[in-house]
């Protein structure tokens, strides 16, 4: 073999390995941790229970169970007893790429009676009760030095004074709301009172720059002596770790594919709630291509259509290519306060999919597939049946 031959193998081996790698990284999905509060910030404090402990604990037991599975990469905000600026979380997740991020707090009330998670996705909702607990959340900022210089004048006892929410953050919601979900559902299994019976939207300040699906956790009330209790205990902080990874776990298989199903359950009864919360039913993407698969085709009845949802936003724009990165074929519907963009139509499971890659391609890595049977919103699952 000549010397140009062997030149020529080895760009061919070299171009092989990078592509391998390059592939391997773009299927990892990348996890960004944050534990609320620390150093000189000791969140709420009530009988010698501490959040910014309790909440670095349970992120460091998530980060745990999370690294034991295949294809995850977790990343922390914080690992230790030290003070991260608000933003610097956010950017923290922006640099790694993660595919979320989850913050996790603990809740406190002068009513040492209040008890139950609560969780958030960024949003400007008005409510009182979310109102006050984003004031108590960002008033963090004030610990920082040119907290006012910093954040262009927010004050965090207003919190509606954070505007200019951009499309980019808004094709966020979707997704932030569906992995709040899945948390709700797992506190509900492990037994807990979900506040408010849904996710709640609020504007807090660590979510507001974070460019990714991501959702803040507060995993009980401190304040409350049995709640609290449980909160600072190993066995307690290791349950609604376990609830919070089965949820993570749960979103992935499901949007992001190469799924693992949830391997441990928490161990404990459910007891009643006074809320219920929508159940999710939905099967890791795995076992939606099996039942394809075994159905000896991808093809569904005529009046059953797949799209591709783009994005989630709440504002309405014409549906014209170069709004959505080229793509055709645009279509809009309107629910929750939402006008929701989809991308293709087809009755062919394995079409769907190549318009699933097509969007991907373009930039909406978080775009997934809808069903419609009769025009009305189905799971895909549903839908294959």
């Amino acid at each position: 073999m000549n010397t140009l031959n062997k030149i020529k193998v080895i760009f061919t081996f070299l171009v092989i390995i990078v592509s391998q790698l390059t592939y391997s990284q773009s299927n990892v999905f990348k996890v960004t941790l944050d534990a609320g509060h620390g150093g000189h910030d000791f969140g709420a404090v009530y009988s010698g229970r501490v959040e910014k402990n309790i909440a670095l604990a349970i992120v460091l037991k998530v980060g745990e169970m999370l690294e034991a599975y295949p294809k995850i990469n977790v990343n922390y905000t914080r690992k230790s007893d030290v003070f991260i600026d608000l933003v610097e979380r956010a950017n923290i997740a922006n640099r790694e790429n993660a595919s979320i991020f989850v913050s996790i707090h603990c809740n406190a009330n002068k009513n040492t009676a209040a008890d139950g998670t609560e969780t958030y996705v960024m949003g400007m909702n008005k409510i009182s009760s979310n109102l006050e607990v984003a004031k108590k959340e960002n008033s963090v900022i004030t610990l920082e030095k040119d907290y006012k210089t910093k954040y262009e004048g927010f004050d965090p006892n207003s919190p509606e004074t954070m505007i200019g929410m951009t499309l980019m953050q808004e094709e966020y919601l979707e997704h932030s709301i569906i992995l709040a979900s899945k948390v709700e559902d797992e506190f509900e299994k492990l037994g807990k009172k979900i506040r408010g019976g849904g996710v709640k939207q609020a504007p807090f300040m660590v979510l507001h720059k974070a460019y990714m699906p991501r959702i803040l956790i507060e995993t009980g009330f401190i304040s409350n002596p049995a709640e609290g209790a449980y909160l600072d205990s190993e066995n307690g902080q290791r349950e609604i770790a376990r609830a919070i990874t089965n949820a993570i776990i749960r979103y992935k298989n499901e949007y992001f594919g190469n799924g693992y199903d949830v391997t441990e359950s928490v161990k404990t009864a459910p007891k009643a709630v006074n809320k219920a919360v929508a159940k999710d039913t939905a099967n890791p993407v795995t076992k939606i291509v099996n039942a394809v698969n075994s159905s000896n085709g991808t093809a569904v009845s005529a009046d059953t259509v797949f799209k591709v949802q783009i994005a989630a936003i709440g504002k309405k724009i014409p549906l014209v290519s170069k709004n959505f990165k080229g793509l055709n074929n645009i279509s809009v519907s309107y629910e929750d306060n939402l006008y929701r963009y989809m991308y293709g139509q087809t009755n062919d499971y394995n079409e769907a999919k190549n318009l699933l890659e097509e969007a991907k391609s373009k930039g909406y890595e978080h775009a997934f597939i809808t069903a419609f049977v009769g025009g009305k919103k189905v799971s895909v699952q549903e839908a294959i049946k």
